[in-house]
């Protein structure tokens, strides 16, 4: 967390997701003053960043009600996403909701976690950020890619009318261990299936290619994200170095935890997405983690839940 400046302040919505938490915690723990924004239903989780010295305000981005949110800050980092499958409420908590939330807060600095299943599907091929747009993940939430790209395209407008310098970075594949030592991720989903002894759908399109990244790299590459932050707003895709196919980590996962992977092809799934990451190395550096070290860790926390 060194590229930022010392003691910033910074709101972080979204902040009882996967990959939100373990980001606030990483800021907290290098002496930034964090404001982790959500609705907070679940009261572990709040405890949890509280003790890890994350401020804690509520907020409902489908009611726009940011009352308890602090304005002015250095920087807002927003990681929430509505996922009811419902048009009305997807577009308005998270288009909507995102614009309204800069305009209240006013802050320095946006970056905005997008998702590279807002491009179009193209199997193998590797995505850079001028790739085609598309309604990549509509097999399993119909909703959730048209959402994504409606959202970009209201921070790039709040962006341009706030001259508030932003960064969109489109995430990838996000796993590992949260901060409570818990697995998490799609690839933790996928352990529970195998464990149940269920088949994992994969695209018929193969191999699955992605570009997995471990929530230590996802915290480590937060500073330097902002600090490319332009007006208009810079876009980037953000994923791990390695190129891995959702068959080879769930082999791997398999093998560790002592479980059989098997795999059943179908249209209803979403097929791999594969991303240039030479924008994002040239703003970052590249990821540390390596994706059998970090799949390893994650297994070991997987087996130790089970315990």
């Amino acid at each position: 967390m060194s590229d930022l400046p010392e003691a910033q302040t910074l709101i972080v919505t979204g902040v009882t997701g996967q990959v939100a938490e373990s980001v606030a915690t990483s800021l907290a723990a290098a002496g930034h003053h964090v404001t982790g924004v959500a609705r907070f239903s679940d009261a572990a989780a709040r405890e949890r960043l509280e003790a890890a010295g994350v401020a804690c305000a509520s907020a409902d981005l489908v009611e726009a009600d940011f009352g308890a949110v602090p304005t002015g800050v250095d920087a807002l980092l927003n990681f929430a996403v509505v996922k009811t499958q419902r048009w009305d409420l997807d577009l308005r908590a998270n288009a909507e909701g995102i614009g309204l939330l800069i305009a209240h807060v006013r802050p320095a600095r946006v970056l905005h976690c997008s998702s590279t299943g807002v491009y179009d599907p193209a199997g193998a091929t590797v995505l850079d950020e001028s790739a085609a747009l598309g309604d990549n993940h509509r097999p399993i939430m119909p909703t959730y890619s048209i959402a994504k790209i409606a959202a970009e395209e209201v921070v790039r407008t709040m962006c341009r009318l706030l001259d508030v310098p932003t960064t969109i970075a489109r995430l990838n594949v996000p796993y590992g261990v949260g901060p409570d030592g818990t697995p998490r991720g799609w690839p933790a989903f996928h352990l529970a299936m195998m464990q149940a002894g269920l088949p994992i759908p994969v695209h018929p399109d193969r191999p699955n290619l992605f570009n997995p990244i471990d929530l230590a790299d996802i915290a480590a590459t937060v500073p330097a994200l902002l600090g490319a932050a332009t007006v208009p707003a810079t876009i980037v895709n953000w994923g791990g170095a390695e190129q891995v196919s959702l068959e080879e980590w769930c082999e791997h996962l398999a093998d560790r935890c002592g479980y059989r992977a098997t795999f059943e092809e179908t249209e209803s799934t979403i097929g791999g997405v594969t991303v240039d990451l030479e924008r994002m190395v040239s703003i970052t550096g590249p990821t540390t983690v390596a994706w059998k070290d970090g799949f390893d860790a994650l297994a070991d926390a997987w087996l130790a839940s089970q315990a």
